[in-house]
């Protein structure tokens, strides 16, 4: 067993079982691994606004790029829409980038600074300026997907299942090819998480503000992923009610559901230390390159 695999085992997984990710020790060891790894290049601090955390940065494959561009991602973190920054997430801009995606990490306001719906108005700039840039950055604009963990996967869902926020820019769900979330919370009101609770204005929850409303029509191509035992997030009443829920209403839906990963690790796995817990990183590289580009 190396060096770095033993401190996985024996410090950086025990972190993440607790739930911590975003601002600490370990995961600055993921971005220091991400760092020295090969196959990308990154551009920080890209504005997508005109505000602070209106801001995201590019991971750009060094792979030669297809006659028809490198398909892209639009990646939106979590931390209970309270905490996080994109830095933070380096390992999954360099893992997604060095198996040929591009991909842009992006912030977006949190609480306590703004409440619900600023967040998504956040995230809907951000997927529009991916939308718009991905051909002059050598994507593939038929070939968008946005894609979120926990709190980011709400955002990606809302901007995939419901057409208001995209709207607001002149986009449409419909300009992406598909979307990918990883244990979001799609079904959660009342939710007891106190961190939660504000930004949704708790007990008084604002109507259609779950991904779950909105389920019922066709939609884009989806892929939904979540640990078996999430301790945060309810993958049964999330992940796999949304899925039954978007296939009833014939969305193609790719569910994978991962036994050794937690809320924190599921997204971790997308760091060169901790593959051995889930192969997400490869299953969402697989609906990437098997979803057709849209019409």
């Amino acid at each position: 067993m190396t060096c770095i695999k033993t401190f996985c085992v024996l410090v950086l997984v025990p972190v993440l079982l607790a739930g911590g990710l975003a601002a600490c020790a370990p995961v600055r060891v993921l971005n220091a691994v991400a760092s020295a790894s090969p196959g990308y290049a990154v551009a920080a601090d890209q504005p997508y606004g005109a505000l602070p955390r209106q801001r995201l940065d590019i991971y750009t494959p060094t792979v030669d790029r297809p006659a028809d561009g490198w398909p892209v991602v639009v990646f939106f973190y979590g931390g209970s829409w309270n905490s996080g920054e994109r830095a933070d997430y380096r390992f999954v801009g360099a893992a997604l980038a060095a198996r040929g995606v591009l991909t842009l990490v992006a912030d977006y306001r949190l609480y306590p600074e703004v409440r619900y719906p600023e967040f998504l108005n956040d995230s809907a700039l951000a997927l529009d300026w991916g939308l718009r840039s991905a051909a002059r950055l050598g994507g593939d604009p038929r070939r968008v997907f946005v894609m979120g963990h926990s709190a980011g996967g709400y955002n990606a869902a809302m901007l995939a299942l419901d057409p208001r926020w995209l709207a607001a820019t002149g986009q449409r769900p419909q300009a992406l090819a598909g979307w990918i979330g990883l244990a979001g919370p799609y079904d959660f009101f009342p939710t007891d998480n106190p961190d939660a609770q504000p930004v949704f204005f708790h007990p008084n929850y604002p109507p259609n503000a779950q991904p779950i409303e909105f389920g019922t029509m066709k939609g884009l191509p989806t892929f939904l992923g979540a640990p078996v035992n999430d301790r945060l997030v309810s993958p049964t009443r999330s992940t796999r009610a949304l899925a039954a829920r978007l296939e009833a209403a014939g969305t193609a839906v790719t569910l994978r559901l991962y036994e050794r990963a937690t809320h924190a690790t599921l997204i971790g796995a997308f760091a060169p230390p901790l593959r051995w817990i889930a192969p997400v990183l490869d299953d969402v590289l697989g609906f990437i390159a098997t979803t057709p580009p849209r019409p």
